[in-house]
């Protein structure tokens, strides 16, 4: 949980928490933060007055808001470094979040990823007309637990199944030149993106390479 005094007012944000974290410490940052406000139309505020361009920017997003919520302002940041006038090649974004593991501060990056708001094309939210699918691995998060995978390396084709069990399908999809396309349901909270983020990151795949495209779907 994070606080940010401004003109007087205290404001409270909730991090995303994760149980671990490869990034736990970061140098020349600048911060935004996305806070949740019900008084909003949008429930969100964005708060982004001291985001220095050429710095690492963290972005500090509050883990109640959705993804429908979160994602517009978080591609207006993206836009807003990408075509900034002072750059640094070196500066990558980051999220913020609680790591359980140690009580402290963990960061995800996301400097490369693009985010699309539209289904896989491959996959289309449907369990059915998979022949395009090729080599690539469709992973549908429907909602919190609630995950479809959709591969050709699969007996089946498309499981259902469950975080708990998402890694263990992972490694069974993982073949040479693959491809992981990650599909979101835009009503995902961000604490339950983060969550499947975190996983997918730590699964040991020695073939398949993760799509910096994120689709968002409705």
């Amino acid at each position: 949980m994070l606080f940010l005094l401004s003109c007087g007012n205290e404001k409270v944000l909730q991090l995303p928490e994760i149980n671990h974290s490869e990034i736990t410490d970061i140098k020349d940052v600048s911060h935004a933060y996305l806070f949740y406000d019900k008084t909003k139309e949008d429930s969100v505020e964005l708060n982004r007055k001291n985001l220095i361009s050429t710095t690492n920017w963290l972005i500090n997003v509050d883990k109640r808001l959705t993804l429908k919520q979160a994602i517009p302002h978080i591609k207006y940041l993206q836009d807003k470094k990408a075509n900034s006038s002072h750059k640094n090649e070196k500066a990558k974004n980051y999220f913020t979040c609680n790591d359980t593991s140690i009580k402290n501060l963990g960061f995800v990056e996301f400097t490369n990823t693009t985010y699309r708001n539209e289904s896989l094309s491959s996959y289309n939210g449907k369990k059915s007309n998979l022949d395009d699918l090729g080599n690539s691995i469709a992973i549908a998060f429907e909602d919190y637990n609630n995950i479809t995978i959709a591969s050709t390396v699969l007996k089946s084709m498309i499981v259902e199944t469950t975080k708990d069990s998402l890694s263990h399908y992972l490694k069974k999809c993982d073949t040479i030149n693959s491809i992981i396309l990650l599909n979101f349901n835009e009503e995902l909270s961000f604490q339950n993106y983060i969550e499947y983020k975190s996983i997918i990151s730590e699964t040991d795949l020695n073939d398949s390479e993760i799509s910096n495209n994120e689709f968002i779907f409705n």
